[in-house]
Parts: C-alpha cells; sequence; structure tokens
C-alpha cells in the first residue's frame, strides 16, 4: 500500500514528548509520541472560521530522541511525514485506523525560548511532584 505524504506546518505541540525504547530488529529503538496542533482560518469578515488539526505523530531513533530532549509543550514545529492505513482485525471486525510517521521536523523556536521553556517546564515538574 502507498504512504500519503502530509504536511503540518506552524504547528505547536499539546504536550510533552513521550519517549520510550521498545525492541527493534537491532536491539532498543527509541521511539517518541507527541501531539502537534495547526490552526487555519478560513473564509474573510463575519463568516471567518478558525479550524484546528490535531495530529498524533511517532518519530523513531535519534530523532525521537532530539525532540523528547529539545521539544516540549507549546514549542512551535513543521512536521513533514507519511500516513498509512493501519487497519486490524479485533473479535472478527475490522478496526479502521491511521498512523502518522514523522520524516522530517524542523524546531521553529529560538535556542532562547525552547530554554526557557524548558526552564520552565522543569520548574513545573518539581512543584507537582514535590521535592522529595
Amino acid at each position: 500500500m502507498a504512504n500519503v505524504q502530509v504536511f503540518q506546518r506552524h504547528a505547536h505541540l499539546a504536550g510533552a514528548v513521550r519517549l520510550e525504547f521498545v525492541n527493534g530488529r537491532e536491539g532498543k529503538v527509541a521511539k517518541a509520541v507527541l501531539t502537534a496542533i495547526s490552526n487555519t482560518r478560513r473564509g474573510s469578515g463575519d463568516t471567518r472560521e478558525e479550524e484546528s488539526t490535531a495530529i498524533q505523530w511517532t518519530l523513531w531513533g535519534k530523532q525521537a530522541e532530539n525532540a523528547a530532549e529539545y521539544l516540549g509543550k507549546g514549542s512551535h514545529v513543521n512536521i513533514v511525514g507519511r500516513l498509512r492505513n493501519n487497519n486490524f482485525e479485533k473479535d472478527g471486525e475490522t478496526v479502521y485506523g491511521m498512523a502518522f510517521t514523522a520524516e522530517e521536523i524542523d524546531y521553529l523556536d529560538s535556542r532562547a525560548d525552547s530554554e526557557a521553556r524548558r526552564t520552565r517546564d522543569a520548574g513545573s515538574d518539581v512543584a507537582s511532584h514535590g521535592s522529595g
């Protein structure tokens, strides 16, 4: 089955990047999942409407590790990837799904913005989990 190329531009992350290590063909491999939201405005004047699109992306390998290290809730990104059909059978019925896999990800925030976000996020982790 052919893959469909997907572009998500000027998106922001809805939450933290979730990183895990899974078994691959050649040992453990990094897998990250992130949700990016992009907004589109359609129409003009009084009929102008805003439409939000949220896509859950999967990243693999070094790309996954870098995203987990440098991106956080609110980070701005452009993502290019592929969409593929992810159907499976369950209890004799077909369950329909789609999987989005990132191939390229552009970090749009400045280094200063990224550092400030990581510092803020680290502070909120300590506050929400206590200091010891």
